[in-house]
């Protein structure tokens, strides 16, 4: 007997006939003999919906009250599925994140699982039950809801596959695996059979939506052996583990996210420790910083251009004006209205002349780069969001037949 995880994202339970799918689809793995561990996110568009809600009370909501908001969405899915389960002849229970021994730090939002304690999983499962978990939440030490932030269902379903030595963890979504673009844009975009852990949480980091990137961490990190496949359509997905037998695929995806902002500080003085007394005002707040451009500028300064998170891009604004004397007083702009495209894939770094494929791609479609990111397995650059369709569809062209 095996012991599988699956995980159902908000599009496969969005109403009572992909519930009644998702029930199916658990019913058929439990009755091939398996115990069966469900996670869930809320139905469909709730989570926009309840954030819709919010802001008709106030344009500031605490963050607490926000996680106690947002975590009835799962509540819903949860029971129903349980509900569709019963109904079809499964015995089933549905389990709240704190029921289910998520413990979490006090991060409201984006909260990190400190402890999970599966005692209460592990003995429903004891008792021949569909144990359905509400994805996304937990509880902190001050017995405060808390949720992990968007796409966060993946990170509970992966915590629960590791911490329950699950055989394996199924992420179901609406696409029928990883692809190495997204199908929905790029017609031409193929299904990977398997892809590396490394390769999926740089695709995941930039951009590509089928799975979170810290599940993804979390995976690599305690051996998970992810399979990403469709709910609606039942055929072997893709495969996401420490090594692949694939070889001679020099790319495996090309990633577009929109959600950056760039950041220039101009005038900067060029002496050292300037740039810890910049990134650490955005650190202190929780601001994540990716691709870094340092410029020389005149008479002993320097021009400092980094992204944020679009979301953060106002906080960051905020810090950075309110401590401008601390580095040289001069213009903060922020530019929102651009993307970052990426190519990944293991096989660069035994392939040379990778970024200037990737480049001549852009070039040909009179494509403008404004920054570039690389590491042994992944390209990044800055353009235009404007441009960022056309670039992807460009980059895949040129190096995936």
């Amino acid at each position: 007997m095996a012991l599988i995880v699956q995980k159902f994202g908000g599009t496969s339970v969005k109403d009572r006939s992909r519930i009644f799918n998702v029930a199916r689809i658990v019913a058929n793995t439990r009755n091939a003999g398996n115990e069966v561990v469900v996670v869930v996110s809320a139905q469909g568009d709730t989570t926009d919906d309840l954030i819709a809600k919010a802001a008709e009370i106030t344009g500031n909501p605490s963050s607490r009250e926000m996680d106690m908001l947002l975590a009835t969405g799962e509540q819903i899915s949860i029971s129903l599925l349980a509900m569709a389960l019963q109904e079809i002849g499964v015995s089933a229970v549905s389990l709240t994140g704190w029921q289910a021994g998520f413990v979490t730090d006090r991060a409201y939002s984006r909260a990190r699982i400190k402890r999970l304690d599966t005692e209460r999983v592990e003995s429903e499962l004891a008792r021949n039950r569909v144990v359905v978990v509400a994805g996304f939440q937990g509880l902190n030490r001050s017995d405060d809801i808390t949720t992990l932030g968007r796409g966060g269902s993946d990170t509970s379903a992966v915590a629960l596959a590791a911490a329950l030595h699950a055989d394996r963890c199924q992420i179901f979504t609406d696409v029928e695996g990883v692809y190495t673009a997204d199908p929905r844009k790029i017609p031409k975009a193929t299904r990977l059979k398997e892809i590396t852990f490394d390769e999926m949480l740089e695709l995941a980091s930039l951009g590509a939506q089928v799975l979170n990137n810290r599940s993804v961490e979390l995976a690599k990190k305690y051996g998970v052996e992810l399979e990403v496949l469709s709910s609606i359509n039942p055929i072997p997905g893709t495969i996401v583990k420490e090594e692949t037998k694939v070889e001679g695929m020099l790319i495996k995806g090309v990633a577009k996210d929109d959600n950056v902002a760039v950041i220039s500080i101009l005038g900067v003085p060029d002496v050292p420790g300037m740039s810890f007394k910049v990134f650490s005002l955005l650190a202190q707040r929780n601001i994540n910083v990716d691709i870094i451009l340092q410029s020389s500028g005149d008479a002993g300064k320097k021009d400092l251009i980094f992204t944020v998170p679009l979301g953060d891009a106002e906080s960051a604004m905020a810090v950075l004006k309110e401590h401008r004397n601390r580095f040289g007083g001069g213009e903060i702009t922020v530019n929102k209205d651009c993307a970052k495209v990426s190519v990944v894939g293991a096989g660069m770094q035994s392939h040379p002349g990778v970024a200037s494929h990737m480049f001549e791609a852009l070039g040909g479609q009179n494509i403008n780069i404004h920054m570039i990111s690389t590491s042994e397995i992944k390209i990044s650059v800055i353009i235009d969001k404007a441009d960022a369709d056309r670039a992807v569809a460009a980059i895949h062209d040129a190096f995936i037949q």
